[in-house]
């Protein structure tokens, strides 16, 4: 059987399962995806956004027996999961997604990637969100002191994991890592703190690069993001002064999280 990758969808996959710098850009896609499903529909077989409310969806079970929908990349994965022929429906993720609300998902059940979305992981990519990690913002007043520098270890895999991510989005000039101790919000020990230079409006990357960290780090540690400009007192002064980039767009560099330990 050819398990070669049929589209651009199957391609990331595999790339999203072992690094999550590429979950994000996953995610993307399959929101901007046509999907097929088991199942019967007035066209079936056809591609349309108005099949969504005539379709009638095979649902499989988990071995606990909770229902779960299986749906595919593309016809080759549905027919390698089928041992038989079925009926099948083709129709966009987002009207799946809509359709089968509060019910969890599989995408291409028996491959070596498949990968299965809980009710809660549909919500949020349905509401334009990554994970479900609250974005907080929080200024720091003038004159405030604290403690700033590189931290003693290095985390090599949440560093290696931004640059791959930071690589994708052409604006992005040069990205910083620092341990900061605020007295106003850290208890006793310092977190880290990511400060991103970037041309334009980086709210979408800032998003993109909160769930990257989440996947890698336990949730023990706080890391907080910044944008970083040139010329601007304060924390940007500090990065750009005392801190040396662990990423360029010059270079892509970056390869200091490859010979670094990985977080604790």
């Amino acid at each position: 059987m050819d398990e070669s990758p049929k589209n651009q969808l199957e391609r990331l996959l595999p790339l999203a399962a072992e690094e999550p710098a590429h979950r994000p850009e996953f995610h993307r896609l399959l929101l901007q995806s046509t999907v097929y499903v088991l199942g019967t529909g007035s066209e079936e077989g056809q591609v349309g956004v108005d099949a969504a409310g005539e379709v009638q969806i095979q649902f499989w079970e988990k071995p606990d027996g909770t229902p779960i929908v299986p749906f595919f990349s593309s016809l080759e994965s549905l027919h390698a999961s089928s041992q038989a022929e079925q009926p099948y429906v083709a129709l966009p993720a987002t009207s799946l997604f809509e359709m089968t609300r509060g019910t969890a998902l599989v995408l291409n059940p028996d491959s070596p990637y498949g990968r299965e979305f809980t009710p809660e992981e549909v919500a949020f990519l349905l509401a334009g969100k990554l994970d479900d990690q609250p974005v907080q913002r929080r200024v720091m007043p003038a004159g405030t002191s604290i403690v700033f520098g590189e931290p003693a270890e290095y985390p090599g895999k949440l560093v290696d994991s931004l640059t791959q991510l930071l690589a994708k989005h052409g604006n992005v000039k040069r990205s910083f890592l620092a341990l900061i101790y605020d007295p106003s919000v850290d208890d006793e020990r310092p977190h880290l703190v990511v400060g991103i230079e970037a041309d334009g409006d980086i709210t979408n990357l800032m998003s993109e690069a909160g769930a990257v960290a989440a996947d890698i780090m336990d949730g023990s540690e706080s890391l907080d993001f910044i944008q970083v400009k040139e010329g601007e007192r304060g924390l940007s002064e500090n990065f750009m002064t005392q801190i040396k980039p662990f990423y360029t767009r010059d270079s892509r560099a970056g390869l200091r999280g490859f010979f670094s330990s990985r977080i604790r």
